[in-house]
């Protein structure tokens, strides 16, 4: 009888120690667990920042400085030709500056371009990046985004253009839009101006309508093709669409200008003056015939001479 108990009560310990072993290997690995997300969480674009270029103050005699420009694909802004070469409207600007700081100035420049696909990340490293770091992605220049980031001065004026399929007619006048788009639903590309844009058509003429919600400009044209929805879309992604063979229509009504597109930075960055200075040189920039040159080679003939007036106006 006491062996029996004292071989129940060793049994009994040894399922214990077993339970303890495996509850602390438990709290290890979930432990190890914790550490491996922080150390990766650590490492993220999103948590602390990889994007760096040098400072023009810092610069030695003879260096070449190390500049760092992410760009968001975009055609006719910065895409691969044919030939597999980066280039477009945003990419020869920048170019163009960096060619110009060797003439001017003595300065030898590397550029080292960075794809970033989606537009909001491309947005929060730019703003999270140090030194010489330059952000192309057609941002809009605004008080609210001076707050955050650094612009250079503007190198083009945009045109928002309402666009909805093919087969809705013109928009007459503000009046009729309820009805006019009443088969249709409001669409944005999520955290930009075009979004503010639609939730305010929507609060005046469709309160009871949801906005969808897009994180590209293509997906955003694919689904107004569709014939279901209607959005806000910059002019160029407008004409390169129906250029394309998409069935799209925009809404001259609708149309707002005044807005303008600049290269991004951190606040950190001290080549902004250098940027400026660029941009102002000779007459300015946007008023010489290598702007005009761009615009034709890259937008086609009539979009590039849109956008020259929509600036003169």
């Amino acid at each position: 009888m006491f062996k029996a108990a004292a071989l129940f009560v060793v049994n009994k310990i040894v399922v214990y120690k077993v339970a303890i072993s495996k509850a602390i290997r438990s709290k290890l690995a979930f432990s190890q667990a914790i550490l491996s997300l922080l150390l990766l969480f650590a490492i993220s674009p999103l948590a602390a920042t990889s994007d760096r270029g040098d400072l023009y103050q810092e610069l030695q005699p003879g260096q070449t400085a190390q500049l760092t420009v992410l760009y968001v694909p975009a055609e006719g802004f910065a895409y691969p030709n044919l030939q597999g070469e980066l280039t477009g409207v945003s990419v020869e600007i920048i170019r163009d500056f960096a060619n110009w700081l060797q003439q001017q100035h003595n300065l030898r420049l590397q550029l080292n371009f960075v794809a970033e696909t989606d537009w909001q990340r491309f947005y929060r490293r730019i703003v999270q990046a140090q030194g010489g770091v330059f952000g192309l992605g057609n941002v809009t220049i605004t008080e609210p985004r001076k707050q955050e980031l650094a612009f250079s001065p503007p190198y083009l004026h945009n045109i928002a253009a309402l666009i909805s399929h093919q087969d809705i007619p013109a928009l007459p006048a503000w009046p009729a839009f309820p009805e006019h788009f009443a088969a249709l639903q409001p669409l944005a590309f999520s955290g930009t101006l075009h979004e503010q844009r639609i939730n305010r058509l929507r609060d005046q003429y469709q309160p009871n309508a949801l906005v969808h919600q897009v994180s590209s400009n293509p997906e955003l044209l694919t689904k107004v093709a569709s014939g279901q929805y209607y959005a806000y879309v910059d002019a160029y992604n407008y004409w390169r669409a129906r250029e394309a063979g998409m069935p799209l229509r925009d809404h001259p009504i609708a149309a707002e200008t005044g807005e303008t597109f600049g290269f991004i930075m951190p606040h950190n960055n001290d080549w902004a003056s250098l940027l400026e200075a660029f941009f102002s040189a000779d007459g300015g920039y946007l008023n010489s015939a290598r702007y005009r040159q761009l615009l034709t080679e890259q937008l086609g003939p009539e979009l590039a001479q849109l956008l020259l007036t929509t600036r003169q106006n």
